[in-house]
């Protein structure tokens, strides 16, 4: 494992936001923070219904009501089949989506699109549009939705077929993957166990739903305003969907109020867009909170059965997994989030011994259609669903083979210098290349985790576990190993241009979408670390497919280390020039030579060995105003061959009321494998808030639905999201590895806060009382129901 050797003056530093006094003092920051002239509010009729075809839609009375300036249905539109996930092209999933179509899918299907000048008169109009369905039957039960007989979902000619899906059988996608000898591994385990976990539909709930401005340019090119992830794979996909040229489409991305992966998809774009098109106005579009539960994109549920062999010295000798996903009616998302769901979780234990250089893993999944609104994608991407499994199971093994539950883990986990057992047999869909992953600090993060928690005074501690006075409240403590990935190898790419100002400064361009997350300011620090002048110098502007490079967006843990190896190479070409004029500067003055090797960029200086020196502003008014008159910048792009999984111990501290199996989550430490943290309290921000939402999807969080798909839950009230007066007690800590595929050592640390924290609290509501609890969340009903059950 290497570490970092050298010391940085901004790369590590807790550099301040770069927009965080804008956002402090409220100052017209994000996409709905715009006034144009004349601008319409954009508004979307929403079924009623699950399934159903339109058999006739009367807009002659909301055409009429004053106020209204469009009103479009499918017969309006051209129909253009696309995917609204956000991803590279070709997507990696069907093509089964329509901005308008004559039939609807779920409870929250488009319907039409109304313009007016205002919200109320938009709002009065959608009420009187009349739409004449003939209902079809529904499907809600992933488990019957590949039946015989079952109702086809899609049944569109112009539906496109990606990775075996077959919507015959109402089949988005399958995943096949066979890695050594499984049935082998099986016939010389010891010991085979076998268990069902079910993972429940979640949202994302960022503050700032979607929405997005659509608007004309004086040059007539059509500009879309939008709070996105992946403002340049929208331009892509909506060009042909709003039927103009790339070159006549601009996608700005202001700040934006939270995405969590919701907003990796293109989601309301086009139907302000379509609204501008028909009015020629600018048009504000904007999801109510109810509309974010009925409309929007979701984690995916899964069934999941899983199959261990194990020799009884704790020697995993095979791994299976079959997982059913539900992507809902359409496929946005399906094939790749359910390959993280097996890729990341099952490649944490390969097994020792023989089995280590060959292990045995299977991994299949089917990712169907059902009439419920779509999954997408969510932060963690699938990895959250597969690690729940995977870690109750792994801690059910070790107590039955009474084997220390973390030195059991530990025997079997992936070490440095192995090759990813994936990484030839999985890549998104994509052609898969092989992959060694250089840096591994599970085992340091489980010795710093453990020592922060007190694992070893309370693991195993009958005292410990009662509480005084109550006997019926019992302690818990448990843990759950984890990895994710670090962007998509050979796939993901960043661009970044930096360019020298007359005073010093530099002007930095990037197409990676600061989410609220402070990419903006990580990336300058890493720019402002080459050129030798703090993160101030440092001007940063992002995601503007006009002004800045190409990027892919902010998804796949991707940002720091793709669009950040961009921007380190482009400032790494400014450098080289800053140096060569530095030293021919320096030669001139006293007429001693001084080469351009020997120079050293720090403090606003070019620095030569013997002390002599010129300022970055010298050299800036220098070229740009006298002698060999030139722009200092440069260009530069970014695509890995690699992706270092980041690796985490997470623990949980419960206590568990064994009478009404109510579990309070005391405390929760992550120690994280992230390679060098570029800004320590960015980062530590990501694993507080990453924890935050997987304790709601462990204990409280879930998407309800009626016997008609009609959704329970629309608002922050009846969805239980953890309040800050909630919180438990919360620690990250950084153990630090140098990853060498990356100019300053960096992983990712965005999205592997998710993955543990949920089967670390219910391993450790196990440990408190023994109840075994396979489905999320972990309510009080359930435990209540475990321990009922444990007592006969």
């Amino acid at each position: 494992m290497t570490t970092k050797t050298r010391e940085y003056h901004a790369v590590g530093k807790s550099e301040p936001k770069l927009d965080a006094v804008k956002l402090v003092q409220g100052k017209p920051a994000f996409t709905s923070d715009i006034e144009l002239r004349g601008m319409l509010v954009g508004k979307i009729l929403h079924s009623h219904v699950a399934h159903a075809k339109i058999r006739k839609i009367d807009t002659s009375k909301a055409k009429a009501l004053k106020g209204v300036a469009a009103v479009l249905t499918w017969q309006d539109i051209p129909r253009v089949v696309y995917s609204t996930a956000g991803q590279s092209d070709p997507i990696p999933g069907p093509l089964d989506m329509f901005s308008l179509d004559s039939r609807v899918r779920f409870v929250g299907d488009r319907v039409a699109f109304v313009a007016a000048e205002t919200n109320e008169i938009a709002e009065q109009a959608l009420k009187l549009i009349d739409v004449e369905y003939e209902e079809l039957p529904v499907v809600l039960d992933s488990s019957e939705s590949m039946k015989e007989g079952t109702v086809r979902i899609h049944e569109e000619p112009e539906y496109v077929n990606f990775a075996d899906s077959d919507p015959s059988k109402n089949l988005a996608a399958k995943i096949r993957i066979d890695i050594g000898d499984v049935d082998k591994g099986f016939s010389e385990a010891d010991l085979i166990f076998e268990e069902d976990y079910e993972v429940q539909k979640v949202q994302q709930a960022h503050i700032e739903p979607h929405v997005a401005v659509s608007y004309w340019d004086e040059d007539d090119r059509l500009v879309i305003r939008t709070s996105t992830q992946v403002p340049f794979h929208a331009r892509r996909i909506l060009a042909p969907v709003l039927g103009l040229p790339m070159k006549r489409i601009r996608i700005i991305k202001p700040r934006v109020g939270g995405g969590f992966g919701g907003k990796q998809e293109i989601l309301i774009e086009d139907a302000a867009a379509h609204l501008t098109i028909a009015t020629g106005r600018p048009v504000l579009m904007e999801y109510t909170r109810e509309e974010e539960f009925i409309a929007a994109r979701s984690r995916h549920p899964m069934k999941i059965h899983l199959k261990t062999g194990v020799k009884r010295d704790g020697t995993i000798t095979a791994n299976e997994m079959y997982a059913l996903s539900d992507t809902g009616a359409y496929g946005c998302h399906a094939l790749t989030v359910t390959g993280n769901t097996g890729q990341k979780s099952m490649a944490l234990y390969v097994g020792d011994g023989i089995y280590r250089k060959n292990p045995n893993i299977r991994f299949y999944a089917d990712i169907v259609y059902t009439n419920h609104p779509p999954a997408g994608a969510f932060r963690g991407y699938g990895v959250p669903q597969g690690f729940w499994p995977v870690e109750r199971q792994m801690e059910k093994i070790a107590r039955a083979l009474n084997i220390d539950p973390i030195e059991f883990r530990i025997k079997n986990a992936v070490r440095s210098g192995e090759l990813h057992p994936f990484s030839t047999s999985w890549s998104e869909g994509r052609e898969p290349r092989p992959e060694i992953i250089h840096t591994v600090g599970l085992e340091e993060c489980i010795r710093q985790g453990k020592a922060v928690i007190g694992w070893d005074q309370k693991f195993n501690n009958p005292q410990w576990h009662t509480v005084e006075d109550k006997p019926y409240l019992r302690r818990g403590i448990g843990i759950a190993t984890v990895m994710q990935g670090t962007a998509i190898p050979y796939l993901d790419m960043g661009g970044a241009s930096i360019k020298l100002n007359d005073d010093g400064s530099f002007n930095l361009l990037v197409g990676a979408t600061d989410l609220g997350t402070g990419s903006d300011t990580v990336l300058a620090q890493m720019a402002a670390e080459v050129v030798g002048v703090p993160t101030e110098d440092i001007i940063c502007y992002s995601s503007d497919t006009d002004m800045t490079p190409f990027d892919v967006g902010a998804y796949a843990s991707s940002t720091t280390y793709i669009s950040g190896g961009a921007v380190v190479r482009a400032a790494e070409k400014v450098a080289e020039k800053l140096k060569e004029r530095a030293a021919k500067m320096i030669s001139e003055k006293d007429g001693v030579p001084c080469e351009k090797d020997q120079i050293k960029l720090a403090d606003r200086k070019a620095i030569a060995p013997d002390g002599r020196c010129v300022s970055i502003s010298e050299i800036a008014y220098n070229s740009l105003h006298h002698t060999d008159q030139e722009q200092i910048m440069a260009v530069a792009s970014y695509v890995s061959p690699s992706s270092p999984p980041p690796f985490a111990a997470q623990f949980a501290e419960v206590t568990v009321d064994t009478q009404t199996g109510k579990v309070i989550v005391d405390n929760l430490v992550m120690a994280v494998d992230s390679g060098v943290i570029v800004n320590p309290v960015a980062a530590t921000g990501q694993i507080e808030g990453g924890m935050s939402q997987a304790l709601g999807y462990a204990v409280s969080e879930e998407m309800r639905y009626d016997e008609k798909g009609r959704s329970i839950d629309t608002n922050l009230i009846d969805y239980h999201i953890f309040r800050s007066n909630e919180m438990p007690g919360m620690e990250a800590l950084f153990v630090e590895t140098y990853e060498p595929s990356h100019p300053f050592g960096v992983k990712a640390v965005a999205e592997i806060p998710l993955d543990g924290v949920a089967p670390a609290v219910g391993n450790a509501v196990l440990d408190a009382c023994n109840a075994e609890i396979n489905t999320l969340p972990i309510t009080p009903e359930k435990v209540y129901s475990a321990l009922k059950k444990s007592r006969k």
